[in-house]
């Protein structure tokens, strides 16, 4: 007689509709590398010796990795959340030492003939450990202890992240910012203050110092002439205007200190403020024009000229969003974000039906991710984000990310089919 409880995981109770869309996306991202490397001395999709080929290696393996997330039993995640996360930040220091440098960043360990990624699998890590924190605080009130050592949770593999340096994976942590948010423990007030963050990070660069902190000087004159019979709002103002000059001030240093030449260039590039089609604009004009050429219905499959003749750097790691408007043009293009955006509210319906804050927390953890990098990723090949280098989920080369991602989506996956068995 056979154990429903043990089959469990083939029967309804698995969101098979996530499945389908992590499997669309696998697949598409196959044909796009296909596309963007294809070598007509190797034509057959399943040439090993040719990414494409790799890539077909990594989907099968993160099929079987799949398959074994579902069949393990769904505490096993939460208890062994610190040990992984141990591991993680040993190979992060590892790669330190004996990583392999490539593009001027230290984050891959050489196993063979393949390249691990360690920061891929720390963010798998963090966002368990992150949930399992949390969710223990969950019947208490946010509190700002809690606060500290959850951001602390984040910040230590951010910080060994950054000693590589790859800026772009160190910044994709903070997207968990989201589930603080969620949680509780940051408010709207906040969030918008973070935005507010952004805003002047942005402006002080595309214009002057100075320029930025008089019009925040006029902004808050016009504040406390509106209420200048209410002492508490005009105070509030001053030290606004205070807290946001001195914000603007220190925007110079961390972008000359922080932040590399290349991805310095890369922001001037974007704010207009350095015309360098053939320099460090390269890759960006590149990317703009593969995507524009494919119009309306694209060139078709395997025809896309930007592509073949390699004018893309990178094109199939992380620009291959170039491949994909080029060859699809904006239909596909539309297409493949219409999955992203549908896998994503997927997500964060998954994670609202939760009946346990662990597996709530660690859902909008992995929704927190996908969207930082389906946004990020998208968002610098079309020229309105820096070019930092992070790939597109399921759809660029690579095992490490291919990985990483089928390991967080999967394990949430076993988390709602098993919604009352979870600590």
């Amino acid at each position: 007689m056979n154990n429903p409880q043990r089959n469990k995981f083939f029967s309804g109770n698995v969101d098979w509709f996530t499945v389908l869309l992590w499997l669309l996306l696998c697949l598409i991202g196959w044909f796009n590398i296909h596309a963007a490397v294809f070598d007509p001395d190797n034509p057959g999709i399943f040439n090993v010796n040719t990414n494409y080929g790799k890539q077909s290696i990594y989907i099968f393996s993160a099929l079987i990795l799949a398959l074994a997330i579902l069949v393990v039993d769904a505490k096993f995640y939460s208890s062994i959340s610190p040990v992984l996360y141990g591991i993680t930040l040993l190979l992060l220091v590892a790669v330190l030492i004996v990583g392999r440098n490539v593009g001027g960043n230290q984050a891959w360990i050489p196993i063979g003939s393949f390249r691990l990624q360690p920061s891929e699998f720390a963010k798998l890590a963090t966002c368990l450990l992150l949930a399992r924190y949390l969710s223990n605080h969950s019947n208490k009130t946010p509190n700002l202890k809690t606060l500290i050592t959850g951001a602390a949770i984040v910040l230590l593999p951010v910080a060994l992240v950054m000693l590589q340096p790859d800026t772009g994976s160190a910044l994709a942590f903070f997207a968990l910012v989201f589930v603080f948010y969620r949680e509780g423990y940051i408010s709207g007030p906040w969030m918008l203050l973070g935005g507010l963050a952004i805003l002047l990070f942005v402006l002080t660069l595309a214009f002057s110092q100075w320029t930025v902190i008089l019009a925040i000087g006029i902004l808050c004159g016009l504040g406390c002439y509106y209420f200048r019979k209410k002492r508490k709002i005009i105070t509030n103002l001053a030290v606004l205007f205070v807290l946001c000059s001195a914000y603007v001030f220190s925007v110079e240093f961390v972008y000359e200190n922080v932040l590399q030449s290349h991805q310095r260039n890369r922001i001037d590039v974007i704010l207009g403020k350095i015309d360098d089609p053939r320099g460090q604009g390269y890759n960006l004009n590149q990317s703009m024009i593969a995507i524009g050429s494919g119009q309306f219905w694209g060139k078709g499959y395997l025809q896309g000229t930007q592509t073949k003749f390699n004018f893309v750097p990178e094109q199939s790691t992380d620009f291959i969003f170039c491949t994909v408007g080029e060859e699809w043009g904006f239909v596909g293009s539309m297409v493949v974000i219409g999955i992203y955006l549908t896998l994503l509210l997927r997500i964060i319906n998954i994670a609202e039906r939760q009946r346990t804050a662990f597996a709530r927390i660690y859902a909008y953890g992995v929704a927190s991710f996908l969207f930082f990098h389906f946004a990020i990723n998208i968002g610098m090949t079309i020229g309105i984000v820096p070019i930092i280098g992070i790939p597109l989920p399921f759809i660029s080369y690579g095992g490490s990310s291919l990985w990483s991602f089928t390991i967080l989506l999967f394990i949430m996956l076993k988390f709602d089919s098993n919604r009352k068995g979870i600590a």
